[in-house]
């Protein structure tokens, strides 16, 4: 199975105790849901491994104190230290509300703000504490999208767009920086005797 097939629930952070077991931060909508899983997928060094699950316990939130079987010393659960958990795709249930979405669905659709219309493709989302942010390839350019109700309005997954409707200005403020490198470099390439070329 690769990771095309699957979906990061969260990663490993730290032991836990001296017999081998972890903690496991779940970066999910609700930590509780997992809280009856028998197995998940482990990244270790670039390959997905199975690893099964003895308990489980979910505190703080979003954290898990978590024992594997064959993980029974501390040196053993050091090794996974920093490792990402994953889950299969199937084991996901779909969703039907257009106002919701998972992350990893929406990557590749088209972006179309109410006012300019379309703008550009989802290239990824990252997942912040304060802010999770869609990023968008627009004009060569990553455009950073906050996350919330009054921006990212609905998905069309029959068409794969992501409905939205942006700030005022907020695609100014990268397109100024284009300008600003653009004026930059047109400073820099005048002595060359190759500056039109592209």
């Amino acid at each position: 199975m690769t990771k095309d097939d699957c979906y990061q629930v969260g990663h490993i952070t730290k032991t836990h105790g001296v017999n081998g077991e972890l903690v496991l931060f779940l970066d999910v909508d609700d930590a509780s849901e997992y809280a009856d899983l028998d197995s998940v997928l482990l990244e270790v060094k670039n390959e997905l491994i199975p690893y099964f699950i003895e308990s489980i316990a979910i505190v703080k939130g979003s954290r898990a104190i978590i024992a594997f079987e064959d993980v029974d010393t501390i040196e053993q659960a050091e090794r996974l230290i920093n490792c990402g958990a994953f889950l299969p795709l199937d084991n996901l249930e779909p969703i039907t509300d257009e106002t919701r979405f998972y992350f990893h669905e929406i990557v590749g659709y088209q972006i179309v703000d109410a006012h300019e219309g379309p703008l550009g493709t989802v290239r990824g989302v990252y997942a912040m504490n304060a802010q999770d942010l869609i990023a968008m390839d627009y004009q060569g350019k990553e455009v950073l999208i906050p996350i919330n109700s009054d921006i990212v309005k609905t998905v069309n997954r029959a068409e794969q767009k992501l409905n939205v409707d942006l700030p005022d200005g907020l695609l100014a403020i990268y397109m100024e920086d284009n300008a600003a490198d653009k004026a930059e470099f047109d400073g820099d390439a005048d002595n060359s005797d190759d500056s039109n070329a592209h």
